[in-house]
């Protein structure tokens, strides 16, 4: 199956129960007019990791990146554009999936060891949003910040569903992927390093050289499985 199919089916899985149907329309809408850059990215980094990596596990962790970064970015949109009036009944669904999108993410991600780096992600959003109305502020890079953690959760989410770990000079290339506020096609992100998304398991690395795995990740260990204590808002700062 093409890889963008098999991650937007995957997406589509994760928030298959979500009701009312007005509610689940907007969020099947959102998954369905979106590019997948970010899952595919995911898918990407996990296979240059694994070559034998099984399609459909690292599909599901790719879908939670997705669903965030669909979250977010729809956030993004509404408080920018501020619809409220002429479309009051519309923006209020939309709050609601951007919430549930994010949270969804979460708990795709929650007990791996790209968890920690999800809510830093959403932490980072909020703080940027909140900066960006400062006088002064840079808001197109504020918000193009948004597309760089989301590029750099995507390798990491890849390469932790395989077992390995990126080292810090993969992450920081992942950011380069989007274009300001805009992730390329799809196709366009084949060009993981030479050598997989870092370290394959038991790869003899410099410990300095890796994104550390925050402790609580640790202690939960890999898996699919376990809602997240707390699903983080995508309004939270």
């Amino acid at each position: 199956m093409d890889r963008v199919a098999r991650c937007r089916r995957a997406a589509r899985d994760a928030v298959a129960d979500v009701e009312p149907s007005q509610l689940q329309a907007v969020i099947a809408e959102t998954i369905d007019d979106a590019s997948m850059t970010p899952a595919v990215l995911t898918v990407e980094s996990a296979v240059a990791a694994d070559p034998d990596a099984d399609r459909d596990a690292v599909a599901r962790r790719a879908a939670g990146v997705q669903l965030i970064y669909e979250g977010l970015a729809l956030t993004r949109r509404l408080a920018h554009e501020e619809p409220w009036d002429d479309h009051r009944e519309r923006s209020d669904l939309e709050i609601l999936a951007a919430d549930i999108l994010v949270a969804r993410g979460f708990y795709v991600l929650a007990r791996t060891d790209a968890a920690g780096k999800a809510v830093r992600t959403v932490q980072a959003f909020g703080r940027d949003q909140s900066r960006r109305e400062e006088p002064g502020a840079d808001a197109d890079a504020l918000d193009a910040g948004l597309e760089r953690d989301v590029a750099e959760l995507a390798v990491l989410a890849g390469a932790a569903a395989v077992g390995a770990t990126p080292t810090r000079a993969i992450l920081a290339d992942a950011g380069d992927v989007a274009r300001g506020t805009e992730f390329p096609p799809p196709d366009r992100c084949t060009g993981v390093p030479e050598g997989g998304a870092g370290a394959s398991p038991g790869a003899d690395r410099r410990e300095d050289d890796r994104e550390p795995a925050d402790a609580a990740d640790s202690e939960a260990g890999p898996g699919d499985g376990g809602r997240a204590d707390r699903a983080t808002s995508a309004t939270d700062p």
